[in-house]
């Protein structure tokens, strides 16, 4: 593609990697055919090809973006199965990144709209400000009929029928090995994820200790920043990030560090690209180091070899989630760690399509993603399934809340299935300490 860019435009550098990015597009249209949001809506300017034409004027122009071009910017999920599909490599992740961060600076949105996505920024990164709007939620939704705004019926909706105690195993500390020391960890423990559910990490630590890690939580880490990244408020989102990266930085420096390992994979797609985020800044080598060593879970499980187990009568609907396969090109991995432990695993038609989660996109868009939901949630079912799993909680959330099928993190089963407990979503009658420290 031909662009037109000023040279003073092209000394700034979110503006020379967009130069890049739309240099690198020949047009095919192949991404057309991958993109949820086109095949839902039909309109060529609810495809990348089309949003990356009203990206480039915008940006060529240094124009104030204008309420259409911000309208199919929004719709987009950043599922990146376009990336996954370009023949011609466009990185397009970050190309609708800085779109979005452009339009948070430049465009003025209705009162209404700002409001509630400050809200979002100021309350979902937060897990302590989170359990308390679950909690609100939970309390409004006998009265969800009588709400106006289908987004914030959608933020009811949102709520768990059960909101999980504080685990402790959150806190800053460390968890020891069960066997030889093999290789030393840090556990992200996310923000939102432990709100929701605390039996992810729980079952991460008991796994990975019992698989010879020992397993840090980094004192002064929390967000990723994807949440508020994705929004385009890039000073809160490299705000958090930048605190984590001096988190993980010190536990490098006092004792090393093999690998930062992220169960949830929207967040590692985020921390992978911790070196680009900081490219300009004095952080870009910590930055660039953190990137390195950024790991989701099941690349650090293949490396540990999980002992392989007899075959089991279990079938297991595998989700991949977008940022997992598309944003991390991981594909393979939870499937082939699930087999190796007995599970027989069945994977559903249209499996590269987004299940309409996409970080806030379930709060801010919920008709384009109840209509992606929906889709996502037959295709599963088809395979009559009798678990469902997936890397990522977003996609747990949003999928189990239109499903009786038990779905759980992909982590929980293979802890399960290598001597930790049954998965308490598999065991209703299970009884959770308060406290559910596991040393």
């Amino acid at each position: 593609m031909q662009t037109f860019f000023e040279p003073s435009q092209l000394e700034n550098a979110d503006f020379k990697r967009s130069n890049e990015i739309l240099r690198a597009c020949v047009h095919c249209g192949f991404c057309t055919a991958t993109c949820p949001t086109y095949q839902v809506l039909g309109d060529e300017l609810d495809s990348p090809r089309g949003r990356i034409y009203l990206i480039k004027d915008m940006l060529e122009n240094n124009r104030v973006p204008d309420k259409n071009t911000v309208k199919h910017i929004d719709r987009c999920l950043s599922c990146l199965a376009c990336m996954t599909t370009c023949p011609s490599g466009v990185h397009y992740m970050h190309l609708i990144d800085h779109a979005r961060a452009y339009i948070e600076e430049n465009y003025n949105r209705p009162i209404g709209e700002r409001a509630l996505r400050w809200v979002l920024a100021k309350v979902l990164p937060y897990p302590t400000r989170f359990r308390v709007a679950l909690l609100g939620a939970k309390m409004a939704r006998p009265f969800v009929r009588f709400v106006p705004d289908k987004r914030l019926r959608a933020m009811i909706a949102m709520a768990p029928k059960r909101i999980p105690p504080v685990s402790r195993n959150d806190d800053p500390q460390s968890f020891a090995p069960k066997i030889a020391k093999r290789k030393r960890i840090a556990l992200m423990t996310g923000c939102a994820q432990k709100a929701l559910n605390t039996d992810i990490n729980d079952a991460t630590i008991r796994l990975l200790t019992r698989l010879g890690c020992e397993v840090v939580v980094a004192k002064g880490q929390g967000c990723c920043g994807a949440l508020t990244h994705h929004m385009g408020k890039t000073s809160e989102s490299h705000r958090t990030a930048e605190a984590n990266i001096r988190a993980w930085m010190s536990e490098i420096e006092n004792g090393g560090l093999d690998a930062i390992v992220i169960n949830t994979s929207g967040c590692g797609t985020t921390v992978k690209d911790y070196g680009h985020m900081f490219r300009e800044t004095p952080l870009a080598e910590a930055a660039k180091t953190v990137s390195a060593l950024a790991k989701d879970v099941s690349e650090l499980l293949i490396e540990l070899d999980l002992p392989e187990l007899e075959p089991k009568d279990t079938i297991v609907a595998y989700h991949a989630a977008c940022s997992l396969q598309h944003g991390q090109k991981i594909k393979t991995f939870p499937k082939q760690l699930l087999k190796r432990v007995g599970f027989k695993v069945a994977e559903p038609a249209d499996s590269h399509l987004c299940c309409g989660s996409a970080g806030t996109y379930n709060l801010m868009q919920p008709d384009i993603s109840a209509q992606l939901k929906e889709r996502k949630v037959h295709t599963l079912e088809a395979v009559n399934p009798d678990i469902i799993a997936a890397g990522n909680i977003g996609c747990m959330m949003q999928i189990g809340s239109a499903t009786d099928v038990p779905i759980v993190h992909t982590v929980e089963l293979l802890d399960w299935a290598t001597g930790g407990p049954k998965p308490p979503a598999l065991d209703q009658t299970a009884q959770q300490p308060k406290v559910p420290i596991l040393r």
